[in-house]
């Protein structure tokens, strides 16, 4: 089985799984993913910088000292493991911290470095210690290293921390609730790797348990975060219809009851999360896919609440998103689900991070004013940054890049699904592919079959919702749905998908106040932007207006490592008058800080 972050087991109620290979070869994202590999080191040495490491360190004796930064730092570095486990380029620092690590363990299992090394009492503020969230990143890191090198020397680690909790919380046990979601996903992964089903039914305890109250400390000041909406811990998931307060809390959440009801075969919980996901997709997501629209809470807004220029768009929250996304994928094969991994990978994480020197977005805003002025670390007016106070964004980017060929493609018993369109080879099963294309520059995709078997099995391929033209093998096919193609496939056929990558202008819901009269410009899967670097000398962004009814035309150009520019015209009524020039949103602010909009006003 191709090494995946989330792999059912064989009992579970999916509909699709993970293919048993699948690499990236050539092209856009192997571009991509080689940046990624080289940001892989650089962040070793800012975990250096900010003493995460060196908390590790005195936990385990090997250092001594007093704990620097929050309770949550070691989560950075078990994310930034889990990026060398699914990259594989490092494996001698893999090893070298697995062994500070096993070091670091309580011999009860527990394990917090400032926790231990500040000498506090475990779990005595689970409303903001981090202490279960550290311990979910840590399993993800331990299954990773597991599934790609065979070694389970973390993995011993994570399953004696796991015996702990699964002693120490439940219905018999403690009952208040880790403040952040992550556990419920791990847990479940952890269950998948080890079959110990104690893990799977703390996880599932967890699920049910949150949503009255259990994760807010009783008396704690609602101004500083007390509501338990905070938390993800005001509605039962079972209840709720959607999501709210802090973005990256609910879809960890959301995710690990996904993953819950996949492997407990729960219709219900199933369905509830399903429900809660179309209305965050219909209502409380940005056009680039992202999600969050308050800075205070770092917080979804209510319905239709998605200020472009306020936006808070946390790295953080897209990929949560996107986990949960691939869960839902494989347990429903409804490919709006893969829709919305491709949405979210071009338009949503791959603007959080540089093109080159690994520099890195927390909040992605949708509009960087004239004159903007940062006020707190984390704000886009200044930039993409190498590091940050709170850093968990870009060890988050660094093992979703690492591990992006596990969202390619899917398979089942007799077949193979391709997700996503890359140069890749694939295989599920018996059936073997190549795929080669220039996308998303170009939309055409051949399909080369390298090894196949002797009996009928099906090729599916996702026709994007955007894509009503799209064709295969010239033949028209249905947009939102899969072509499908079932016959006995011998070794060099080839199929070619037609994409169509002509630029079409989105509008929001008209009850999105803060972008009526607005339009954004899309191409394939990227969203673009204007920039303020690639207008014409004098004009002020903010000012310009585009012409809806001109035709957007695209160039072919060498600028910012290779990029499709797509060129309008303004509204000939409007003062200032200018062509337009738009790139992809991912690669704005590359060439130092420029004002930029997704939103472009019409009149």
């Amino acid at each position: 089985m191709q090494p995946s972050p989330a792999v059912p087991t064989a009992a579970a109620a999916v509909t699709l799984r993970p293919v048993s290979e699948a690499q990236v070869t050539g092209g856009f994202w192997a571009g991509r993913m080689a940046a990624n590999r080289a940001a892989i080191p650089l962040g070793r040495e800012r975990l250096e910088a900010a003493g995460n490491l060196g908390n590790l360190r005195i936990a385990a004796g090997e250092a001594s000292g007093d704990a620097l930064g929050a309770s949550f730092r070691d989560s950075d570095v078990y994310k930034w493991l889990e990026a060398v486990a699914w990259d594989g380029s490092l494996p001698d620092q893999l090893a070298e911290l697995t062994r500070t690590i096993t070091a670091a363990q309580r011999a009860d299992g527990y394990l917090n470095s400032a926790i231990q090394v500040r000498g506090e009492e475990p779990y005595s503020h689970l409303w903001n210690s981090h202490e279960l969230y550290c311990a979910g990143h840590l399993f993800q890191a331990a299954v990773a290293a597991t599934r790609v090198t065979g070694d389970t020397a973390l993995l011993k680690v994570a399953t004696r921390f796991a015996d702990h909790l699964a002693d120490t919380f439940g219905p018999s046990g403690r009952t208040e609730l880790e403040g952040h979601p992550v556990i419920e996903s791990a847990l479940v992964e952890l269950y998948r790797e080890t079959g110990n089903g104690r893990y799977l039914d703390l996880a599932k305890y967890f699920v049910d348990a949150r949503g009255h109250g259990k994760a807010t400390k009783p008396g704690f000041d609602p101004s500083h975060y007390g509501d338990p909406a905070h938390y993800s811990d005001r509605v039962p998931v079972r209840d709720a219809e959607t999501l709210e307060g802090h973005a990256v809390r609910a879809v960890y959440f959301a995710t690990g009851a996904t993953d819950v009801a996949i492997e407990t075969n729960d219709v219900e919980l199933l369905d509830a999360v399903r429900r809660q996901y179309d209305n965050m997709r219909r209502r409380k997501q940005h056009v680039t896919g992202a999600v969050g629209s308050r800075w205070d809470g770092e917080a979804f807004g209510d319905d239709y609440e998605l200020p472009p220029d306020r936006a808070y768009a946390e790295t953080c929250a897209a990929i949560g998103v996107l986990q949960w996304a691939w869960r839902l994928l494989l347990a429903t094969g409804d490919p709006s689900y893969a829709d919305q991994i491709e949405l979210l990978l071009y338009n949503a994480i791959l603007p959080a991070v540089s093109l080159e020197d690994a520099d890195y977005f927390y909040v992605n805003t949708l509009h960087r004013r004239t004159g903007a002025r940062g006020d707190v670390q984390r704000s886009p007016a200044y930039g993409r940054r190498p590091w940050f106070n709170c850093a968990c964004c870009p060890p988050n980017v660094m093992r979703t890049l690492a591990s992006l060929p596990s969202y390619l493609a899917t398979g089942t018993a007799d077949g193979l699904q391709i997700q996503q369109y890359a140069a890749s080879t694939l295989r599920a099963g018996s059936l073997a592919v190549e795929v080669e294309t220039e996308y998303p520059w170009d939309g055409r995709v051949t399909v080369t079959v390298k090894e196949a078997p002797t009996a009928e099995v099906e090729l599916a391929l996702r026709i994007p919702e955007w894509a009503s033209d799209a064709t295969v093998d010239d033949k028209p096919v249905a947009a939102g749905d899969y072509a499908r193609l079932r016959r006995v496939f011998e070794p060099g056929d080839e199929v070619v998908l037609q994409l169509p990558l002509a630029p079409r202008l989105l509008t929001s819901d008209d009850r999105v106040d803060s972008t009526r009269g607005c339009v954004a410009v899309a191409r394939g899967p990227l969203v673009y932007a204007l920039e303020q670097s690639d207008q014409q000398p004098g004009v002020v962004l903010e000012d310009l207006r585009l012409d809806p009814a001109a035709a957007v035309t695209t160039a072919r150009t060498d600028l910012l490592g290779g990029i499709t520019t797509l060129h309008a015209k303004t509204a000939p009524a409007h003062s200032t008058s200018a062509d337009l020039t738009l790139i992809p949103y991912y690669t704005w602010a590359n060439r130092g800080l420029h004002p930029m909009r997704v939103w472009i006003p019409t009149s």
